[in-house]
């Protein structure tokens, strides 16, 4: 479980975050959208250590990130939003040495990564070398870092894009398959329909504030809207789709 709580970050003069508040449960996917520049990216950097608040505070499974940095890092697995990969390790030798990170060695470590390589479709490239990857292989390169160690928590920011839909199904799939493990999923998304189907709740973030949380249905109830798009337009004070895509 992540638990944010009056989390204020702020760059010189511009206010990322203003003091908000969210849970994300185990056993359910919590959304996490907003217009471009809203605070997601820079919320889910404070939550996975590699930045630090002003004030306020976040705990993952009870442990707060400053104090306790390295029992919530053992805890979470992360797709940031770069992507990048060492250009002359091949897919399989990425995935390893992250599991090696997280103490994953021998035939448990080489079997997981055969589970991965095999879910998310890697095999024509997983022992090819990084430099030259399309868009959509780095992706899973990155998402199979992320699982690799199977953690409890798992931060996904875009976690499909790039992917064609089999691999987009294939990820959903997944991130269900979590779930229903009784695990925790931050997924953030600009693909409405994706956060539709696969979140069980969802915050709006905007302007550094939290704008709406609840359910879909929570939303547009809220809104007076009947999908989540136009919901995200009312709530937010959009008048264009802020970079938001159609469709899965």
């Amino acid at each position: 479980m992540i638990e944010v709580e009056a989390l204020r970050k702020s760059f010189q003069s511009v206010i990322a975050l203003d003091g908000i508040d969210f849970v994300a449960r185990d056993g359910e996917v919590t959304g996490l959208i907003g217009p471009n520049g809203a605070g997601k990216t820079t919320a889910l950097r404070i939550i996975y250590t590699v930045m630090q608040a002003n004030s306020g505070s976040v705990r993952v499974d009870g442990f707060d990130t400053v104090q306790d940095r390295l029992n919530v890092q053992q805890r979470i697995g992360v797709l940031p939003d770069g992507r990048g990969l060492y250009p002359r390790l091949t897919a399989r030798e990425h995935i390893r040495y992250y599991g090696r990170l997280h103490g994953m060695v021998g035939k448990a470590l080489e079997d997981r990564i055969n589970h991965l390589c095999q879910v998310l479709g890697m095999d024509d490239f997983i022992d090819r070398r990084a430099k030259g990857f399309s868009k959509g292989q780095t992706r899973k390169v990155t998402l199979a870092r992320a699982l690799v160690h199977e953690p409890h928590n798992l931060l996904l920011d875009e976690p499909t894009n790039g992917l064609d839909i089999a691999s987009s199904r294939a990820v959903h799939t997944l991130v269900r398959d979590i779930r229903e493990q009784g695990r925790c999923v931050l997924f953030c998304s600009h693909i409405m329909s994706e956060v539709a189907s696969i979140c069980d709740r969802i915050i709006i973030i905007s302007n550094g504030a939290i704008a709406a949380n609840g359910t879909v249905q929570d939303l547009m109830r809220m809104s007076g809207q009947d999908n989540l798009e136009d919901v995200f337009l009312s709530l937010t004070g959009s008048t264009f789709s802020s970079g938001m895509e159609q469709g899965a």
